[in-house]
């Protein structure tokens, strides 16, 4: 039972269901159609030949006899001559001549052919003959009958169909037998390709079972181009980028528990200097100063975190509510200004008009945050950065672009993944900003898009327009 459950087995029992449908419905249509293409030929010929033969009847009924034998080898058939006695209750027809014996006066046989023929001949139109198909026990027989004279003689042309029937068995046996070669033959061919198939599954399920593990350092490949080929092609997209993600990951414990030990251990060593006696108020200020930046750094680490669980969980809620799109980015800016001069960049605002959009100003500035936060931290001293706010086809947008070195290509959309930092950048943050950002950017009904190339890297908000 297991092995009929197999795709392979499956395929090959839909094979051999689909031939040998075709084939029946082949037999089926073919064999009958050969039947009754050779007997009606048959009888044509019989048909023609009783038109050429019967205008040539003797008149003299004594010479009939003779007459139907010289006729019988020239077409292949048994002649008679036969003469149908209307009744009361049926035509009785009686034998007068006939190739194959000569009949006595007294022999009486049915012919259904030869009363049509009379009926025929009583009509007004040219005399034709008439053919079919005729039995005498088990014998068939194609027949030709048409009427002369006085319109009550017939001359009959009978052959047996024994070797059209056996011609038609001889197809009937040899389409069975091809049949059944075709179907031996499709099922061979159904399980050897349902094997190959089923054993690019079970590629598949391996590199699954390797991928479910943690094992990301195969490759899956098929070289087939059909949808099995493009299954295998997108679990190995699905791979290259889970490897990704448990890099991030791993990248992101190691930074995180730096992030987290880092600031810990400071606070530990200026709790432990505080408390000596000796220390005089402006090195207490200077511990007190760092040990509040070292806490704002948990804080902010703790934020994202939560904020990455909220949406995960669908339980942040937005507001969708007019905003001045100006106003957020003259906040922002004032609001790193210092950091910036501290860092040496020249933060520049450029608003165009009052672009006004919908969404939630919180959380438009929280995003306003993370992407001039990620301007100045990832750029080098002296780079220009610019925040501006524009209304650009019905639709509200910030943007912050600076001049710095760029991303580099083919890690455009990985910025935006979790935990993901771009290879060379400053080893700070805990990866999860953009992601945050974009997220809430998306529940806002907005986008985030990035342009970058050398010497400009601009992050594009774009929220929905104010009416």
């Amino acid at each position: 039972m297991s092995a009929l459950r197999s795709v392979g087995a499956r395929l090959s029992l839909a094979l051999l269901l689909v031939v040998a449908a075709a084939l029946g419905i082949v037999y089926v249509a073919l064999v009958p159609l050969v039947e009754r293409n050779l007997v009606d030929a048959k009888v044509d010929q019989l048909v023609q030949s009783a038109e050429i033969f019967a205008p040539r009847v003797p008149e003299n009924d004594e010479q009939w006899q003779i007459f139907v034998e010289n006729v019988a080898p020239s077409v292949n058939a048994r002649v008679l001559i036969v003469d149908v006695l209307p009744e009361a209750d049926a035509a009785v027809i009686l034998p007068i001549a006939d190739s194959q014996e000569v009949v006595g006066a007294t022999g009486l046989v049915e012919d259904p052919l030869a009363v049509r023929a009379v009926q025929a001949g009583q009509s007004d139109a040219p005399r034709e003959a008439v053919g079919g198909q005729s039995h005498e026990g088990d014998d068939a027989y194609a027949e030709a009958a048409i009427a002369f004279g006085d319109g009550t003689s017939v001359l009959v042309l009978r052959a047996p169909l024994a070797d059209t029937l056996e011609n038609v068995e001889l197809v009937r046996r040899r389409l069975l037998l091809a049949g059944l070669f075709a179907l031996v033959f499709s099922l061979a061919v159904g399980y050897g390709a349902a094997y190959l198939f089923a054993r690019r599954l079970r590629r598949l399920e391996r590199a699954a079972d390797r991928i479910s593990s943690g094992r990301f350092d195969e490759p899956i490949e098929d070289a087939g181009q059909d949808e099995v080929g493009q299954l295998a092609a997108a679990f190995d997209r699905m791979r290259q980028r889970l490897a990704g993600l448990e890099r991030a990951r791993r990248e992101f414990i190691a930074n995180a528990s730096h992030e987290l030990r880092t600031p810990l251990f400071s606070l530990g060593g200026f709790l432990e200097l505080l408390e000596g006696e000796e220390l005089d108020e402006r090195t207490r200020r200077e511990f007190l100063a760092t040990a509040r930046e070292q806490v704002q750094r948990l804080t902010k680490l703790a934020t994202d975190l939560l904020d990455l669980s909220r949406l995960d969980a669908g339980r942040v809620r937005l507001e969708h509510a007019p905003l001045d799109l100006g106003s957020v980015a003259r906040s922002i800016t004032e609001e790193f200004e210092a950091v910036a001069r501290s860092a040496d960049h020249l933060i520049e605002t450029e608003i165009d008009g009052s672009p006004q959009g919908v969404g939630d100003e919180q959380r438009t500035i929280q995003i306003g945050r993370i992407l001039l936060e990620n301007a100045l931290l990832h750029t080098p001293p002296g780079t220009r950065v610019r925040v501006s706010a524009a209304q650009e086809n019905g639709r509200a947008v910030l943007a912050v672009e600076d001049t710095g070195p760029g991303i580099p290509a083919g890690q455009e959309e990985q910025v935006f993944e979790r935990f993901y930092r771009v290879d060379g950048a400053v080893a700070s943050g805990s990866g999860l900003g953009l992601a945050i950002a974009r997220e809430l950017a998306e529940l806002m009904g907005g986008t985030i898009e990035l342009e970058t190339r050398a010497g400009s890297t601009t992050f594009r908000l774009t929220l929905p327009g104010a009416a």
